[in-house]
This record gives C-alpha cells, sequence and structure tokens, in this order.
C-alpha cells in the first residue's frame, strides 16, 4: 500500500486530525459559493425547507470533492 497524502491522518502538535477534517473545510468555500449563488438567482424561493437543503448541498459538495480530487490528481480512489 503506497503512501496518499489525500487520505493521510496528520499529526498537529501530537493531536491527530483526520483527512475528513480537511475535506470538510475545503468543500466550505464551493459550498458557500452554490449557496450564494442560488440566493442571488431567487432559486430559495422555491425551495421548501432551506436549512435542510443546504445541508444536502454541503454534502453533495463534500462527496464529490473527496471523491473527485483524487481521480483528477491521478491518485487512487
Amino acid at each position: 500500500m503506497t503512501w496518499n497524502p489525500l487520505f493521510h491522518t496528520f499529526d498537529f502538535f501530537g493531536f491527530y486530525l483526520p483527512p475528513v477534517l480537511f475535506w470538510a473545510l475545503a468543500a466550505f468555500i464551493p459550498f458557500l459559493a452554490l449557496s450564494r449563488l442560488a440566493q442571488w438567482c431567487g432559486f430559495y424561493d422555491v425551495v421548501w425547507h432551506r436549512p435542510l437543503f443546504d445541508a444536502a448541498l454541503y454534502v453533495i459538495v463534500l462527496v464529490g470533492l473527496s471523491a473527485g480530487l483524487p481521480l483528477l490528481t491521478g491518485g487512487p480512489a
């Protein structure tokens, strides 16, 4: 098994940080951009439950980023 920096546990002053923490932080910026775009376009006017939609949008961005970025960089999925 080879070392993969995209899925490696990081040591931060003795605290082991899971890679999903960094994926979650990286997914927050595209999520904010998509949320602002949806608000600007008026898409939230037809959404029934905005917090539920925002949570689902964030999960979609997080999974898309964590599954798509290794494929784009040529690493193992």
